[in-house]
């Protein structure tokens, strides 16, 4: 898989969706779980929970995460996201990878029981 190729295709599948967003699954390993996200400018993801450990790194684009802050992520740019409700809105056409970690050990079903 080369993702610099799935960036190009899933920005554009974005860009032309009547929503504005596609996401795509890159990486479903147990807990880990690592998903492209492209969003058309002014494109929001309405606030959600946070999983118990995530972070944003933005490979095209510029986002911002707003929680109790606000917080611009520019290409490049990777930021750990807090534990708290946020939102996703993109500033201009962006893709980002989404890394979660959706249990915690002794807290899911990974815990080795």
């Amino acid at each position: 898989m080369k993702i610099s190729e799935m960036v190009h295709e899933i920005l554009d599948e974005a860009i032309a969706a009547e929503n504005g967003r596609k996401a795509d699954i890159v990486v479903n390993d147990g807990p880990l779980r690592q998903t492209l996200i492209a969003l058309r400018a002014g494109i929001e993801l309405a606030p959600h929970n946070s999983p118990p450990a995530a972070s944003i790194l933005v490979l095209k684009g510029e986002v911002i995460v707003t929680g109790s802050e606000s917080t611009p992520i520019g290409e490049g740019e990777i930021v750990a996201l807090t534990h708290e409700r946020h939102s996703v809105r993109s500033l201009e056409d962006s893709i980002f990878l989404l890394t979660t970690v959706t249990s915690v050990p002794g807290q899911g079903s990974h815990d080795g029981a």
